[in-house]
Protein backbone atom coordinates (compact mmCIF):
# COMPACT_ATOMS: atom_id res chain seq x y z
CA UNK A 1 0.00 0.00 0.00
CA UNK A 2 1.06 3.81 -0.74
CA UNK A 3 -0.04 6.84 0.29
CA UNK A 4 -0.86 7.33 -3.53
CA UNK A 5 -3.11 4.45 -3.47
CA UNK A 6 -4.45 3.03 -0.74
CA UNK A 7 -6.22 -0.18 -0.05
CA UNK A 8 -9.58 -0.64 0.23
CA UNK A 9 -11.10 -2.81 2.42
CA UNK A 10 -14.43 -4.50 2.02
CA UNK A 11 -16.30 -6.49 4.46
CA UNK A 12 -17.78 -8.46 2.14
CA UNK A 13 -14.73 -8.85 -0.99
CA UNK A 14 -11.73 -8.30 1.61
CA UNK A 15 -8.66 -6.20 0.40
CA UNK A 16 -8.52 -4.41 -2.94
CA UNK A 17 -5.16 -2.89 -3.65
CA UNK A 18 -4.21 -1.05 -6.82
CA UNK A 19 -3.02 -3.84 -9.18
CA UNK A 20 1.19 -3.70 -10.49
CA UNK A 21 3.49 -5.53 -12.35
CA UNK A 22 7.03 -5.73 -11.53
CA UNK A 23 8.95 -6.24 -14.77
CA UNK A 24 12.59 -7.83 -14.42
CA UNK A 25 14.42 -4.76 -14.59
CA UNK A 26 12.94 -3.64 -11.48
CA UNK A 27 9.98 -1.34 -13.34
CA UNK A 28 6.43 -1.20 -11.41
CA UNK A 29 3.90 -0.65 -13.52
CA UNK A 30 0.75 0.33 -12.22
CA UNK A 31 -2.95 -0.99 -13.91
CA UNK A 32 -6.13 0.96 -13.71
CA UNK A 33 -7.53 -1.14 -11.98
CA UNK A 34 -7.68 -2.49 -8.08
CA UNK A 35 -7.23 -6.31 -7.26
CA UNK A 36 -8.20 -9.02 -5.45
CA UNK A 37 -9.56 -11.62 -3.96
CA UNK A 38 -12.45 -13.61 -2.26
CA UNK A 39 -14.07 -16.74 -1.41
CA UNK A 40 -17.76 -17.66 -2.95
CA UNK A 41 -19.35 -20.82 -1.76
CA UNK A 42 -15.75 -22.33 -1.12
CA UNK A 43 -14.23 -21.54 -4.05
CA UNK A 44 -11.19 -18.56 -4.98
CA UNK A 45 -12.34 -15.64 -6.89
CA UNK A 46 -10.24 -13.29 -8.38
CA UNK A 47 -11.18 -9.58 -8.38
CA UNK A 48 -10.38 -6.70 -10.83
CA UNK A 49 -12.13 -3.27 -10.24
CA UNK A 50 -11.26 -0.88 -12.61
CA UNK A 51 -10.23 2.85 -11.41
CA UNK A 52 -7.26 4.55 -10.85
CA UNK A 53 -8.38 5.85 -7.74
CA UNK A 54 -9.79 4.33 -4.74
CA UNK A 55 -12.93 6.71 -5.17
CA UNK A 56 -13.67 5.56 -8.83
CA UNK A 57 -13.15 1.16 -7.87
CA UNK A 58 -15.26 1.87 -4.74
CA UNK A 59 -18.27 3.12 -6.65
CA UNK A 60 -17.95 -0.42 -8.38
CA UNK A 61 -18.47 -2.41 -5.43
CA UNK A 62 -22.46 -1.85 -4.93
CA UNK A 63 -22.82 -3.49 -8.18
CA UNK A 64 -20.01 -6.01 -7.49
CA UNK A 65 -21.53 -6.83 -4.93
CA UNK A 66 -24.76 -7.68 -6.54
CA UNK A 67 -23.16 -9.76 -9.11
CA UNK A 68 -21.76 -11.74 -6.13
CA UNK A 69 -25.07 -12.42 -4.91
CA UNK A 70 -26.39 -13.51 -8.10
CA UNK A 71 -23.51 -15.79 -9.15
CA UNK A 72 -25.19 -19.15 -8.08
CA UNK A 73 -27.38 -18.12 -11.29
CA UNK A 74 -25.15 -16.58 -13.24
CA UNK A 75 -22.61 -19.29 -13.50
CA UNK A 76 -24.96 -21.77 -15.00
CA UNK A 77 -25.92 -18.77 -17.44
CA UNK A 78 -22.34 -18.32 -18.62
CA UNK A 79 -21.40 -21.62 -18.72
CA UNK A 80 -24.68 -22.56 -21.03
CA UNK A 81 -23.94 -18.83 -22.72
CA UNK A 82 -20.31 -20.47 -23.96
CA UNK A 83 -21.31 -23.67 -25.22
CA UNK A 84 -23.99 -22.17 -27.19
CA UNK A 85 -21.88 -19.71 -28.90
CA UNK A 86 -19.19 -22.10 -29.75
CA UNK A 87 -21.77 -24.82 -30.87
CA UNK A 88 -22.92 -25.72 -34.38
CA UNK A 89 -26.12 -26.50 -33.36
CA UNK A 90 -28.61 -26.70 -30.66
CA UNK A 91 -26.27 -28.07 -27.91
CA UNK A 92 -27.59 -31.45 -26.23
CA UNK A 93 -28.36 -31.67 -22.11
CA UNK A 94 -25.52 -33.35 -21.85
CA UNK A 95 -23.11 -30.86 -22.96
CA UNK A 96 -24.41 -28.05 -21.43
CA UNK A 97 -24.24 -30.01 -18.00
CA UNK A 98 -20.75 -31.16 -18.68
CA UNK A 99 -19.56 -27.58 -19.26
CA UNK A 100 -21.41 -26.33 -16.23
CA UNK A 101 -19.07 -28.76 -14.14
CA UNK A 102 -15.78 -28.48 -16.20
CA UNK A 103 -15.96 -24.82 -16.88
CA UNK A 104 -15.24 -22.61 -13.42
CA UNK A 105 -15.53 -19.07 -12.55
CA UNK A 106 -11.97 -17.79 -12.22
CA UNK A 107 -12.07 -13.99 -12.07
CA UNK A 108 -14.95 -11.28 -12.21
CA UNK A 109 -13.67 -7.92 -13.58
CA UNK A 110 -15.98 -5.09 -13.35
CA UNK A 111 -15.92 -1.81 -15.76
CA UNK A 112 -16.85 2.02 -15.07
CA UNK A 113 -19.82 1.49 -17.92
CA UNK A 114 -21.26 -1.23 -15.71
CA UNK A 115 -20.25 -3.70 -17.26
CA UNK A 116 -18.82 -7.26 -15.67
CA UNK A 117 -16.59 -9.59 -17.60
CA UNK A 118 -16.86 -13.51 -15.80
CA UNK A 119 -13.56 -15.04 -16.85
CA UNK A 120 -13.92 -18.61 -17.08
CA UNK A 121 -11.08 -21.46 -17.02
CA UNK A 122 -11.31 -25.24 -18.32
CA UNK A 123 -10.45 -27.40 -15.64
CA UNK A 124 -10.62 -30.41 -17.53
CA UNK A 125 -8.65 -29.11 -20.72
CA UNK A 126 -10.98 -30.59 -22.99
CA UNK A 127 -12.75 -27.58 -24.42
CA UNK A 128 -10.30 -25.09 -24.75
CA UNK A 129 -6.56 -25.15 -25.87
CA UNK A 130 -3.93 -24.67 -23.49
CA UNK A 131 -3.62 -20.72 -22.32
CA UNK A 132 -7.53 -19.62 -23.85
CA UNK A 133 -10.39 -19.21 -21.58
CA UNK A 134 -14.04 -18.61 -22.31
CA UNK A 135 -15.31 -15.05 -21.40
CA UNK A 136 -19.05 -13.88 -20.33
CA UNK A 137 -19.70 -10.14 -21.15
CA UNK A 138 -22.82 -8.92 -19.05
CA UNK A 139 -24.13 -5.43 -19.60
CA UNK A 140 -25.05 -2.93 -16.88
CA UNK A 141 -28.68 -4.30 -17.00
CA UNK A 142 -26.91 -8.22 -15.45
CA UNK A 143 -27.88 -9.72 -19.02
CA UNK A 144 -25.54 -11.60 -21.43
CA UNK A 145 -23.98 -9.40 -24.08
CA UNK A 146 -21.08 -11.01 -25.49
CA UNK A 147 -19.01 -14.56 -24.97
CA UNK A 148 -15.61 -14.46 -26.50
CA UNK A 149 -12.07 -16.18 -25.97
CA UNK A 150 -9.87 -14.57 -24.21
CA UNK A 151 -5.53 -16.07 -24.06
Amino acid sequence: MSDEHPTIDDAELGTLARATTELADGTVLEHDWYAGGTVVDGLPLDLMIEGTTVDEARALLPHVHETIAALGVLRRLASDAVVVAFSTGTPEQHELDDAASDLALETLEASADGTIVLHLIDTCGEHFPEGYWPAVHLGADGQITQVTVES
